[in-house]
């Protein structure tokens, strides 16, 4: 599992506790939500390209991310934009 952390200035502190109950909470609500949405996109994508080609469906969502990106259904979005620099 990986930890991610972030770095924020004192005025930044401020507004997140302006606008939130705990920013810690806020945060990690905020990237839960994130993975999650990218999650039904990657499984949304797999099937799809499952179903056109006639590729058994791995059980699971931990499998089925892994199916996805083993693929190349779907890929990093760091690898998308690197390739994209890389062509003139």
């Amino acid at each position: 599992m990986a930890n991610v952390t972030v770095t924020v200035t004192d005025t930044q502190t401020k507004c997140l506790e302006y606008a939130s109950y705990s920013v810690q909470d806020w945060c990690n609500n905020a990237i839960h939500e994130r993975a999650r949405i990218a999650q039904e996109e990657i499984i949304s994508k797999l099937v799809a390209y499952c179903n056109a080609n006639g590729v058994a469906i791995a059980t699971g969502v931990d499998a089925q991310v892994t199916q996805a990106f083993s693929l190349k259904v779907v890929a990093t979005a760091k690898s998308i934009q690197d390739s994209a620099s890389d062509t003139p």
